[in-house]
């Protein structure tokens, strides 16, 4: 598997992101108490967004180079991906990967039309047909394995087994904390800008 070497969507200026990589060395040797600064709080989540717009990248190039021995786009495969344990509706599936319902329709049909999955009633709701794989999509998932092996034990190799699981559980905990604020007050999440 080739180097990933597209570039991430640049969401902050150079000077942005000149700053936060300062901030960096700065956060190094901050104290528990200290994180409480409000302008320490605003550079953390700033610098959270985009080391997770830089992994968006660098993962969608990654799964590009997986799933292309397998006849297959990155978003082809995220979405059989979804379904693989159990069929689910567009909507769901939506939901579950964050994505817009209209991308993920967009690409079921896709993946209908060339035989990689089917639609399947469903007894919940009528209207809201299941996606699932086909014998001939499982299989093209399935050639996808080997190079995502490798490429865990890679990672492994280079995180070590402890650091890789505490980073999963680091994300999957941001991914709880962003889903709490936001169903206790969606509107409160992104606060209105204050008048001047």
């Amino acid at each position: 598997m080739r180097e990933a070497t597209h570039e991430p969507l640049s969401v902050a200026g150079d000077a942005d992101v000149d700053h936060l990589d300062h901030l960096g060395d700065h956060l190094g040797g901050i104290g528990a108490g200290e994180l409480g600064d409000a302008r320490t709080q605003q550079d953390l989540l700033s610098r959270t967004a985009l080391g997770v717009f830089r992994l968006n990248g660098q993962f969608l190039a990654i799964s590009e180079e997986l799933a292309k021995p397998a006849g297959l786009t990155a978003a082809w495969w995220q979405v059989l991906g979804a379904v693989l344990r159990e069929p689910l509706p567009v909507a769901g599936i939506a939901r579950n990967m964050g994505i817009t319902r209209q991308s993920v329709q967009r690409i079921a049909d896709l993946l209908v039309a060339k035989g990689l999955a089917e639609y399947a009633p469903n007894p919940a709701h009528r209207r809201a047909k299941l996606l699932r794989p086909t014998e001939e999509g499982r299989g093209a998932v399935d050639r996808i394995g080997p190079g995502h092996a490798a490429l865990a034990a890679r990672l492994t190799a280079e995180l070590g087994d402890a650091a890789f699981a505490e980073t999963v559980r680091a994300l999957e905990r941001l991914a709880t904390a962003l889903d709490a604020l936001e169903s206790a007050a969606p509107s409160a999440t992104v606060p209105a800008p204050t008048p001047e």
